[in-house]
C-alpha cells in the first residue's frame, strides 16, 4: 500500500526562508499580501515579528514534499482584529498563500486550504476559523465559500476593508465532506495533537517523474558506470586491458562488446577513470552507454545468479533515477556548501557509499515516497506514533533516564497528554501501553498490513504524526529534529532493501542498546588519549521494541519479521558545539561538485592551513582514536563517512570528530575482555590475521583510497604526500604508547600488504543478506592483497 501524498507545515525561519518567501509575497499575484515592494530583509524583519509575537505563529507548508504555501495562524482577540468583532472562545485566525506557478495546476489551491482547514480543527479547542481578506479579492471569496466559510460583514482595517467572515467545524465538515478528528498534529502549537495534513489525490504522473530525462539519464548512467568500471577493476572482478592509445578496455562476457576509457592509477590499486572517455563499442559500431546492458554483458564476470540479477537491476535502475533527481536540484559549488550548515551538508551529498555501485537501491519505495523520504529530497517528515501495548514491548533507557520523562521531553506534554485522550475515548489507558515511533513508509506498506493482528487487538494503536518534523539523514531510517535540533535523532525500523540488507531494527537488539552506548561513553571518558583528542560518541539514549510473538516463534533471530517495530533515540550533537564549531558529516569529505571542485579541498583552502598541516589535524581527530580504540582495547567501529561527524572550527579545520551508531557496529575481539553482562553481546570471534582490517579495509580502502585520489587529482595535496602525513600520525601515535609495543607489532600498521576485502562481490553474491550475522567474518569476500601506501614511509 502507498501512503496518501501529504500536506505539511513547519514553523517558518525568518532567517533561512525569508529569500524564498520573498519571491512570494512580492510576486504581482500576491498584491493582497501588501507586501509588493518588500525587500527581503523587510520579509526577514516581518516574520521575525510573528516569530516573536505570542499569540502569532507563521509556517511554511509543504506539498508532495516542495514547499508551496505560506501560512499564518492568530488569536483574533488578540491580532489583527482586537476590536473589530466580539471574539468568541475557540475562534482562530488564519492567512494562507499559495506560492505563485508559471503552471497552475486546477484544484490546487483548494486542495491546500482543505489541507490547513482540517489541520486547524483537528485541534478540538478550535470552534471557529477567521479571516477577513480584502473585500476585492473575489477569488479569494469564492475559495472560502467552498470550504465552509460565510461572510458576516465588511469591516475596515487600518490597511484595508476587509469581508469578515467565519467557519465553523459543522460548516467545514458539511461544504468539503471531511471529518475533523482529534490525533496528532504536524502545525506546532495547538493545544492537542491532531491528525497529520493529509489529501488523497496522488501526485500528477507526469510531475512525480518529471526528473527522468534523456538527458539526465545519459548522465547519470556515463556516471554509474564510470564507477563500476573503477569498482569492479579495484575488486578484481575486472581485469582492464591496456590499449596502444594509453587507454584500457574491458569486454564482455561474449567478447562482442567493448568498453573504452582513460583512467589514473593511484594507490590502493584505485582506478580514477575518466567519466568523458567511456565509450562502448560492438562489431566495430559505437553503442549508446546503457547501464543495464553493462551489467546483463558481464553478468558472467560479475559472477551474477538467476536469482541475484534482476534484483541486481532494480537496485541499479533506482540508483539511476536518484541520481537524476539529485540533477534537478539547483547546483551548489563545494566551496558554498563547505560553508552551509549541518543538514544542508547532509542533504547536499550526492553520491552514496563510495565503493558500492547500487548504493540508492531503496527497493520498497514508490516514486512518491522517495520524493518524501530519500535524504537527497529534504522534505521533512513527521513521524507515526503508535501505542504498543507493554506484554510485548520493551523500552530501555541509559543512566538517569527515565520513561515517563524522557518521552515528554521529546514529545512536550500536549502531544502526550493528547494521546492519551486519544486513547482513552477508545476505552484505552495509555499506562497500559508505550510510545513508539515509526517511519511514515513502515506504517502504511509494513505494519498496517503484516502487524494487522495486533492492530484489531489493540495491541498496536495508531495514534496520528507528531508534530516535530525531521529530515532523513543518509542512512535512510534515522532522522535528525529540524524542529528542534537539540533533541534527539529517531532511528527508525524501515522494512526496505538497500545495499545487501534489508533495514530493519531488530527489537531483542534494542533491549541493550543504551547500556552498550553508556559502557563505551564511559571507557572514552576516562581515557586521556581519548580526552586529549576531544574524541566523543553521541550515545543511543533509549530504545523501545515491540516483539511480534507469532513471527517470533516462525523465524530465526535474524529474520526481517523480527526487525519490523523497534527505534532509538540519539543524542544530537548540536547540544555540544562551543563558539565558532559547525558540523559537518564525514562523508562530505568525498563529495565533489559538477565542476569537479571538492568539499575538502574547499575546507583546506578556507583554513588558511598547508594542505598537510589541514590532513594532520583531521587524523588526529578521526584515525588517532580508531587506532587507540582497536590496540588499547581490541575495540572496532564502523568508521565510514556517514558514520562519523566532523566538527569543524569557523575556518573549515577538524578540531574533533563524533562517531555514531554505536550499538549496531561496533565489536570488541578481545575474547577476554572484562565486559558487563548487558554488553556481552559486542564481542565477536574475529580471526587473528582479519582484526586490524577494521582499519585497513574500513578506513584506508573504503575512505582514504577516495580521499586521497581525489585531493592528488584535483591537485589538491600529492599522493606521497598524503600518505606520508597518514604514516606519520601512525607513528607518532605508535611512539606516545610504548606500553603497547607489542600489539604494535602483533598487529603490523606498516606491514607490506594486507587482504583486499571486496565489498561489491558480497552484494552481487547475495544482495537481500550480503554478510552472514552469525558469523560476519567468515562472510567475507577477501580477494588476494593490497600493496600497503604507509609500508614505505615506516
Amino acid at each position: 500500500m502507498t501512503a496518501p501524498d501529504a500536506i505539511r507545515v513547519r514553523p517558518l525561519d525568518p532567517a533561512r526562508d525569508a529569500a524564498l518567501v520573498h519571491g512570494w509575497v512580492t510576486h504581482p499575484k500576491a498584491v493582497f499580501w501588501m507586501m509588493g515592494d518588500a525587500s527581503v530583509q523587510d520579509v526577514e524583519d516581518a516574520y521575525a515579528e510573528i516569530a516573536a509575537h505570542p499569540h502569532h505563529d507563521a509556517f511554511l507548508g509543504y506539498v508532495d514534499g516542495e514547499p508551496a504555501f505560506l501560512m499564518e495562524r492568530y488569536d483574533p482577540a488578540q491580532v489583527e482584529l482586537t476590536g473589530l468583532y466580539p471574539p468568541l472562545p475557540g475562534d482562530v485566525g488564519m492567512h494562507f498563500l499559495v506560492a505563485p506557478s508559471d503552471t497552475p495546476v486546477h484544484g490546487f489551491t483548494r486542495r491546500v486550504i482543505t489541507g490547513v482547514m482540517r489541520a486547524l480543527f483537528a485541534d478540538p479547542a478550535t470552534a471557529r476559523v477567521v479571516v477577513e481578506p480584502d473585500v476585492g479579492n473575489t477569488a479569494v471569496h469564492a475559495l472560502n465559500a467552498a470550504v465552509g466559510f460565510v461572510p458576516e460583514r465588511e469591516i475596515d482595517k487600518p490597511e484595508k476593508r476587509a469581508l469578515l467572515s467565519f467557519c465553523t467545524r459543522a460548516a467545514f465538515e458539511a461544504a468539503t465532506g471531511s471529518t475533523t478528528v482529534a490525533a496528532a498534529t504536524n502545525i506546532p502549537g495547538t493545544t492537542e495533537a491532531a491528525p497529520a495534513l493529509r489529501t488523497h489525490a496522488a501526485l500528477p504522473a507526469a510531475d512525480a517523474v518529471a526528473h527522468l530525462t534523456p538527458a539526465r539519464w545519459a548522465d547519470a548512467t556515463r556516471a554509474l558506470i564510470r564507477k563500476a568500471l573503477a569498482e569492479f577493476a579495484h575488486e578484481r572482478l575486472l581485469t582492464p586491458r591496456a590499449r596502444p592509445d594509453g587507454g584500457y578496455e574491458i569486454a564482455s562476457d561474449d567478447d562482442r562488446t567493448t568498453y573504452r576509457f582513460t583512467a589514473d592509477r593511484y594507490a590502493l590499486d584505485h582506478w580514477q577513470v575518466h567519466p568523458e572517455s567511456i565509450t562502448r563499442h560492438r562489431e566495430g559500431r559505437e553503442l549508446p552507454l546503457d547501464a543495464l546492458a553493462f551489467v546483463t554483458e558481464l553478468r558472467g564476470a560479475l559472477g551474477l545468479s538467476d536469482a541475484v540479477l534482476p534484483v541486481y537491476l532494480e537496485e541499479i535502475s533506482a540508483t539511476l533515477a536518484g541520481t537524476a533527481f539529485k540533477a534537478t536540484k539547483p547546483p551548489v559549488a563545494a566551496a558554498e556548501l563547505a560553508r552551509s550548515g549541518f543538514q544542508d551538508i547532509e542533504t547536499g551529498m550526492t553520491e552514496g557509499h563510495p565503493c558500492f555501485v547500487a548504493n540508492n537501491g531503496r527497493l520498497g519505495f514508490g516514486i512518491d515516497e522517495y520524493r518524501a523520504y530519500a535524504p537527497e529530497a529534504a522534505a521533512p517528515v513527521h513521524l507515526v506514533w503508535l501505542a504498543a501495548h507493554r506484554d510485548r514491548t520493551t523500552f530501555t533507557a541509559g543512566d538517569g533516564l527515565d520513561y515517563e520523562s524522557f518521552v515528554r521531553a521529546e514529545l512536550g506534554d500536549p502531544a502526550v497528554d493528547g494521546f492519551a485522550a486519544t486513547l482513552a475515548a477508545r476505552g484505552l489507558d495509555l499506562a497500559d501501553y508505550l510510545l513508539v515511533p515509526v517511519h511514515p513508509w513502515q506504517w502504511w506498506n509494513k505494519l498496517s498490513v503484516t502487524f494487522a493482528a495486533e492492530v484489531a487487538q489493540e495491541r498496536l494503536v495508531y495514534l496520528g504524526e507528531g508534530a516535530d518534523a525531521y529530515l532523513a539523514q543518509q542512512s535512510i531510517r534515522t532522522f535528525f529534529n529540524s524542529s528542534d535540533p537539540a533533541k534527539h535523532y529517531v532511528k527508525t525500523a524501515l522494512s526496505v532493501l538497500n545495499m545487501g540488507f534489508m533495514r530493519g531494527l531488530s527489537a531483542a537488539y534494542m533491549a541493550a542498546t543504551p547500556a552498550i552506548n553508556d559502557w563505551l561513553a564511559g571507557l572514552i571518558a576516562a581515557d586521556p588519549v581519548f580526552t586529549a583528542a576531544r574524541f566523543s560518541i553521541i550515545r543511543e539514549r533509549a530504545a523501545v521494541g515491540y516483539r511480534h510473538l507469532e513471527y517470533e516463534a516462525a523465524t530465526d533471530r535474524y529474520s526481517p519479521y523480527r526487525k519490523m517495530l523497534a527505534a532509538l533515540w540519539r543524542e544530537s550533537p548540536v547540544a555540544s558545539l562551543g563558539a565558532g564549531e559547525r558540523l559537518a558529516t564525514m562523508a562530505s569529505l568525498l563529495h565533489t561538485d559538477g565542476a569537479g571542485a571538492s568539499f575538502a579541498g574547499a575546507l583546506i583552502k578556507d583554513s588558511g592551513l598547508a594542505p598537510a598541516d589541514w590532513l594532520r589535524r583531521y587524523l588526529d581527530a578521526y584515525l588517532l582514536p580508531v587506532l587507540h580504540s582497536f590496540y588499547a582495547y581490541d575495540l572496532a567501529y564502523m568508521p565510514h563517512g556517514e558514520n562519523v561527524i566532523l566538527v569543524l572550527d569557523e575556518r573549515g579545520t577538524v578540531v574533533r570528530a563524533v562517531f555514531k551508531d554505536i550499538a549496531e557496529e561496533i565489536v570488541v575481539m578481545d575474547p577476554d575482555a572484562a565486559l558487563p553482562p548487558a554488553v556481552e553481546r559486542i564481542r565477536a570471534d574475529v580471526p587473528e590475521d582479519m582484526r586490524l582490517l577494521s582499519v585497513f579495509t574500513d578506513v584506508f580502502d573504503c575512505f582514504f583510497r577516495f580521499l586521497g585520489a581525489g585531493l592528488a587529482a584535483e591537485g589538491a595535496l600529492a599522493e606521497d604526500d598524503f600518505w606520508r602525513t597518514v604514516a606519520a600520525c601512525v607513528r607518532e601515535y605508535q611512539a606516545s604508547r610504548p606500553e603497547l609495543s607489542d600489539r604494535f607489532e602483533r598487529y603490523d600498521m606498516f606491514a607490506p600488504a594486507f587482504a583486499l576485502s571486496a565489498l561489491n562481490r558480497l552484494q552481487l553474491r547475495d544482495n537481500r543478506q550480503m554478510v552472514d550475522l552469525a558469523d560476519p567474518s567468515g562472510a567475507l569476500q577477501l580477494v588476494g592483497e593490497l600493496e600497503n601506501p604507509i609500508a614505505r614511509f615506516a
